[in-house]
């Protein structure tokens, strides 16, 4: 669910406090970090307020929320009118399993198998792990994101697990992927789940949308390269 940015969130609980539940707008404007009991909601109110929240935005208030705020409430909503990121791209890839396996494993070159990466740096190994720094290419704005992930590869199942540990906007980024051989060729699955940060500058449902959308790019270029390279006879 996308709230609509031209009316905050935490504006939407206050009026439905003042509305429905008795708030004196004038206590809640003069003491917004209160709680709702220091601004005297007692258990009908938030009886009241449970059940309003619930009709508009499908979102269960728990019991102890007189201890929260106002924009404690309103970001309490968000997250649960926003649940989280889940995404699951695949592409087929006409070359052997084995070639693709260790092709898309090598961070060390991922600047030359993605287009969306300016530096790979690799900063640690431990066995079949990797921690390692990743730098994209600027932005419209001349950003340059940067962020440090790991990632554990298991040649025997043929997976890999991986996650932020510089999470950035993300609260968290959880990443998996599978290979399997099919015919003519090799499957590999991305699966993505995660949460953004409240503030971010997009919400779960927007990033879920451009993860996908870049999943596709990515996936069609690797693809590319790599049935271009085995085609010709190389491993690159």
């Amino acid at each position: 669910m996308t709230l609509a940015p031209d009316r905050p969130l935490t504006g939407e609980i206050t009026e439905i406090l003042v509305t429905h539940c008795g708030l004196d707008p004038d206590a809640a404007a003069g003491a917004p970090a209160a709680s709702l009991e220091e601004l005297g909601m007692d258990s009908l109110a938030l009886l009241e307020l449970a059940a309003v929240v619930a009709d508009r935005y499908r979102v269960k208030i728990p019991e102890q929320a007189d201890g929260l705020s106002i924009a404690g409430v309103a970001d309490l909503v968000a997250r649960r009118a926003d649940p989280p990121g889940h995404t699951e791209n695949a592409v087929d890839i006409a070359a052997p399993l084995p070639l693709v396996w260790d092709v898309t494993n090598d961070v060390a070159r991922w600047t030359e198998l993605f287009t969306e990466y300016a530096v790979a740096e690799i900063l640690h190994r431990d066995g079949d792990t990797v921690r390692f720094r990743l730098t994209m290419h600027p932005d419209d704005n001349g950003v340059a994101w940067s962020w440090v992930s790991e990632r554990t590869a298991d040649p025997t199942t043929r997976q890999v697990h991986a996650r932020r540990v510089e999470t950035g906007p993300f609260e968290y980024m959880r990443i998996h992927w599978r290979y399997e051989e099919i015919p003519d060729g090799t499957r590999m699955t991305w699966t993505q789940d995660f949460a953004m940060k409240p503030g971010a500058p997009l919400d779960n449902a927007g990033m879920t949308d451009r993860i996908n959308t870049n999943s596709a790019v990515q996936l069609a270029v690797i693809k590319e390269k790599i049935e271009r390279a085995y085609a010709a006879g190389g491993t690159r």
